[in-house]
């Protein structure tokens, strides 16, 4: 979306639409306002363009000009945002990831929010093997036990260990932790404003689901993650990053069986 002096850019207005998204998307969840020269280093478009858009960003209230003379995004952005967040079904967004990392893991995957002290099966797909961890839709579960309660309480502000851990990998690998037989790695998903929505759980008997396994579908588990947090219209770059380091160092795991 960047204006790439190297390479040739597409027709006038669609350019120019692509550099305007490009001055939006420069803006991240940590920032209140750019200078300038903060939007052009992250763009890579001249001044002179990004002035140009600018104006157009204004009137549309896609963009406030402070007194400064920097930059924050404007009031209709959050119009916008309030109309997709209504558009979007939890389940349209959730059940498609899940089946995918069903299908590749061929293990049980579920979705659980927190309730309360405990938590809640609210979405599952199961292992296509005959003998498989089995929790139904709707089962209520210790929070504090199971990879998928120590990622919900670690992101709701759980102090102490593991959830400093936790809070760092942005996953949390368990065997044996909440039923001896069993074993899972979990990873949080978030909505706007980094909102904890609920954690996204790849678990089975732990016969069969060993730690090299949960290792191998830790990445996975993270990228598909952060799809589902992009879809919901939340940055996941902090999920990106852990798939990354996931992939390339040992998960971390602090329960044993």
């Amino acid at each position: 979306m960047t204006e790439a002096r190297s390479q040739p850019l597409p027709a006038d207005g669609v350019a120019a639409l692509d550099r305007a998204i490009a001055i939006l998307d420069a803006f991240a969840t940590a920032d209140r306002s750019l200078s300038l020269a903060e939007i052009a280093a992250r763009t890579g478009l001249y001044k002179s363009t990004i002035l140009r858009l600018a104006n157009s960003l204004l009137r549309g209230q896609l963009l406030e000009r402070l007194d400064d003379g920097r930059y924050r995004i404007g009031p209709a952005t959050f119009r916008l945002g309030a109309l997709y967040q209504r558009s979007v079904v939890a389940v349209d967004i959730l059940l498609p990831i899940m089946r995918n990392l069903a299908e590749r893991s061929w293990e049980s995957v579920a979705f659980y929010v927190r309730s309360g002290d405990a938590r809640t099966c609210l979405y599952r797909v199961e292992s296509k093997h005959p003998i498989r961890y089995t929790i139904r839709e709707g089962d209520l579960l210790p929070l504090l036990a199971g990879s998928g309660g120590r990622v919900l309480a670690a992101f709701s502000g759980q102090p102490g260990e593991p959830y400093e851990t936790i809070r760092k990998a942005c996953h949390y690998l368990s065997i044996g932790d909440r039923d001896p037989e069993t074993a899972g790695v979990s990873v949080p998903v978030f909505g706007p404003g980094r909102v904890l929505l609920g954690a996204l759980t790849l678990a089975g008997p732990s016969t069969r689901v060993d730690t090299a396994f949960l290792r191998r579908m830790t990445p996975d588990l993270l990228e598909a993650a952060a799809r589902a947090t992009r879809a919901f219209g939340e940055d996941a770059s902090m999920l990106e990053q852990a798939a990354r380091l996931a992939g390339a160092e040992t998960v971390i795991g602090l329960s044993s069986p």
